[in-house]
């Protein structure tokens, strides 16, 4: 999907943030700076989504089976919630997410 040239793919301000708070407190378990993400996503000509107010009220609207495991991670939540609110496809290796009933999530 990344390497299809007919595929526009977004990176969000979320991830950036993560990325900065990761590198931050352990550098040797995720070497790449948040400046090194950025100059990479820009490169590969990703698009940057930036965190709104919409996408955190959207956060209370994700559907999930009320018997679903918890799910605490608050950067998970608002990527979710900012492919939901924008129409995009949020693909992710992450299991969590097959338990949220929102039709812009692949797990690969």
């Amino acid at each position: 999907m990344i390497l299809d040239t007919a595929n526009e793919i977004y990176y969000s301000s979320v991830s950036t943030w993560e990325v900065l708070l990761k590198h931050s407190s352990d550098p040797q378990n995720l070497y790449i700076t948040v400046k090194q993400f950025i100059e990479r996503c820009q490169y590969s000509g990703f698009i940057s989504v930036n965190l709104s107010d919409k996408h955190i009220s959207a956060v209370e609207t994700l559907s999930r089976p009320e018997n679903a495991p918890e799910h605490k991670d608050p950067f998970d939540r608002l990527l979710l919630s900012q492919a939901k609110t924008e129409n995009l496809i949020f693909v992710t290796h992450d299991k969590k997410f097959s338990d949220y009933s929102e039709d812009c999530v692949i797990i690969v």
